[in-house]
């Protein structure tokens, strides 16, 4: 199935540097959630973000879907695009290596 890449940054960098709103830190707890149910579902091969905190700063998605427009579909129901708290990039992509180990990560993705 074809692979897709999104990236997203968000909308307002202020978010990382001097914390979030509450409606800010509740959507990224929706969006942080879509993307484990749709790990659970096959659709997301791996999600994570940046770890600095200026203008800079994106996280990625890499996701399997049937065509483009079903990948744009994931993107856009992505609480943290739908509700304009992240832009976000589509790219068709392809993951070339993939470590059959892969790293560990704890429940909050760290």
């Amino acid at each position: 199935m074809p692979q897709y890449l999104y990236r997203i940054r968000p909308t307002r960098p202020a978010m990382l540097t001097d914390a979030p709103t509450e409606q800010e830190e509740s959507i990224i707890g929706q969006h942080f959630h879509y993307l484990q149910g749709l790990l659970a579902e096959g659709v997301v091969l791996m999600a994570g973000r940046t770890l600095i905190a200026d203008e800079r700063a994106f996280g990625i998605v890499i996701i399997v879907a049937a065509s483009e427009a079903a990948a744009a579909d994931v993107v856009q129901n992505d609480p943290a695009v739908r509700h304009g708290i992240m832009t976000a990039d589509l790219f068709p992509y392809r993951v070339a290596l993939w470590s059959p180990t892969g790293p560990k990560v704890d429940d909050e993705g760290d």
